[in-house]
């Protein structure tokens, strides 16, 4: 769907890109990174709207640079920012903008009405959208996107300033976007959770260069431990310590729950076992049994992609100390792997 080689912006006093080459396939993929990274600036070149400073890039297979008009009929996109007009409802707006990608009346009427729909704005279409929630406008801004029917559809920063119950019906909406219409997705954010539970694929940009570019299994690959919960009895009131005591007693490695138990209900409950072998399973089984507790979840633990950056800033910021730089390069991951993005 992508394609870009040594894809460089430079402007008099930043780089923006810096020598960039990623191939991105279909389906919905993921450009994460710090507030100015270089997502926008990248989109803009992939439109045709902003021309890069050297390398190359292809969207559909056509170049930027020579079919940037090809490209935005091709392609939808939905900007970070809210340039919605507030006068005008959001019928008559997706309606104008799709006339402007050159559908015809009757069929930007009811390709509207089908999007609006699609987006959860049905029953608000005739309302102006001066009047419009943050959520709303959100929504207007993706159906515009995809009014067209394209092939495929780039969001930038699309939960920008939703609340929690927002953002998961806005990234419900993204999911969607693919597995209902077959569009393929290319999505910004500065959220690493958001990603994770979205897109097929993750790609990691940081100063304008590639940090990585994987599937989003092969960030979260499962570990070599077992996530263990367990409840509390009247014998044993703490049933997590008296488990891991008798884990430990029993020569497993065992650890308490901490960065990585965000996923579960009582992240206090949680202990990660080493799984040394299959008899690992087993020998937590008859534990539990015995000890006469209740086992909640019993699981092979999976990475969530922030913590890929933490581990990352750690081995990063130990190399420089031992090296006397730190400081120069420590932690450069660590603004794409923050904590609010967990």
């Amino acid at each position: 769907m992508i394609v870009t080689e040594s894809l460089s912006k430079r402007y008099p006093r930043v780089t923006a890109l810096d020598r960039l080459s990623v191939d991105i396939a279909p389906g919905v993929t993921g450009l994460v990174g710090a507030n100015g990274a270089g997502k926008s600036t990248l989109i803009k070149i992939l439109l045709g709207l902003a021309p890069a400073t050297e390398g190359t890039a292809h969207v559909l297979g056509l170049d930027v640079t020579k079919d940037g008009g090809t490209i935005r009929e091709r392609v939808g996109y939905m900007p970070e920012h809210d340039c919605l007009p507030p006068d005008v409802s959001a019928t008559e707006f997706v309606v104008h903008m799709a006339r402007m990608s050159g559908l015809p009346p009757t069929a930007a009427r009811e390709r509207t009405a089908d999007t609006l729909r699609h987006v959860g704005l049905y029953e608000e279409r005739y309302r102006p959208i001066g009047g419009y929630s943050t959520g709303m406008k959100q929504r207007v801004k993706l159906a515009q996107a995809l009014v067209h029917d394209p092939q495929l559809v780039f969001l930038d920063e699309p939960t920008n300033g939703l609340d929690p119950v927002g953002r998961d019906e806005m990234l419900g909406l993204i999911r969607r976007v693919h597995t209902d219409f077959g569009i393929s997705v290319l999505v910004t954010s500065h959220l690493l959770g958001e990603l994770e539970r979205t897109c097929d694929h993750v790609v990691v940009i940081d100063g304008g260069k590639l940090l990585r570019s994987s599937s989003t299994d092969e960030f979260t690959k499962a570990t070599a431990s077992l996530a263990v919960e367990v409840t509390d009895t009247d014998a044993h009131p703490d049933g997590t310590e008296a488990l891991r005591a008798a884990l430990a007693a029993a020569g497993a490695v065992v650890s308490a729950g901490g960065p990585g138990t965000e996923g579960f209900a009582s992240p206090g409950h949680v202990l990660f076992v080493e799984a040394a072998g299959e008899q690992i399973y087993d020998v937590v089984r008859d534990t539990v049994a015995g000890l006469g507790l209740g086992l909640v979840r019993m699981e092979q633990r999976r990475h969530q992609i922030a913590e890929v950056f933490r581990d990352a800033d750690a081995r990063t910021g130990a190399q420089a100390e031992g090296s006397g730089t730190a400081g120069q390069d420590a932690g450069r991951p660590a603004p794409v792997g923050g904590g609010n993005g967990a």
